[in-house]
């Protein structure tokens, strides 16, 4: 999973950088389309062709708005928080760890079991897959964890502190269960769970879940 915390955006500039007028095309529309052939086929398993075809545009196009394959990425991977998980964001705002963590799983669910093509979790799916030439990609998707994870770490001490469950429990370990717990449910959406199945699953995972 990716960050949840507010990052600057990278900018794409919409005007042409040697004819000093607006491109052809929608740099966001683009994106949209790039962002689904990474997340179906992972940052290596997307070829400059497949990318270019997927946004209708050349590849000098492609260069001239978002620069090489890996910013091409960023950009698709800040895309991909801003419009996929933004209900990690509002998952944080629940008045409870219980209810953090429902928000969280149903709303996982819901994003997996979507309209969209695209299954899966992007960052899971790029930052495994990465090899040697990819190393900065999957120090990426590394980092975008760790901020996320953090941001669960003060949310669930806080919860602690005001007692919704017991001291002998670590903040940290029911992190990566939760974790663990939504990794398993994109896999299983991947591999053609329904949605009730998929519930299901949140609904044991909800009644295991500790309370004070």
């Amino acid at each position: 999973m990716a960050t949840v915390l507010e990052r600057p955006e990278t900018q794409v500039s919409d005007a042409h950088p040697h004819k000093g007028r607006p491109r052809g095309f929608c740099t966001e529309t683009a994106l949209a389309a790039a962002l689904r052939v990474f997340w179906t086929k992972g940052y290596e398993g997307a070829s400059i062709t497949e990318l270019t075809e997927a946004m209708g545009i050349t590849r000098p196009s492609m260069y001239a708005a978002f620069g090489n394959k890996e910013s091409l990425f960023r950009h698709a991977l800040d895309l991909y928080e801003r419009e996929k998980l933004d209900y990690v964001r509002a998952a944080l705002a629940a008045p409870t760890a219980k209810g953090v963590v429902e928000r969280m799983l149903r709303g996982g669910v819901a994003n997996q079991t979507s309209d969209c093509a695209a299954k899966g979790c992007l960052g899971v799916i790029s930052g495994n897959a990465c090899g040697d030439d990819a190393q900065a990609i999957r120090e990426e998707v590394i980092a975008r964890r760790a901020s996320s994870h953090a941001a669960m770490v003060d949310r669930f001490a806080r919860a602690q502190a005001e007692g919704d469950f017991g001291p002998e429990l670590s903040p940290d370990d029911l992190i990566n269960y939760l974790f663990a717990v939504m990794q398993g449910l994109a896999v299983q959406a991947g591999a053609g769970a329904t949605r009730e199945q998929l519930d299901r699953t949140v609904d044991l995972a909800l009644m295991t879940w500790p309370t004070a």
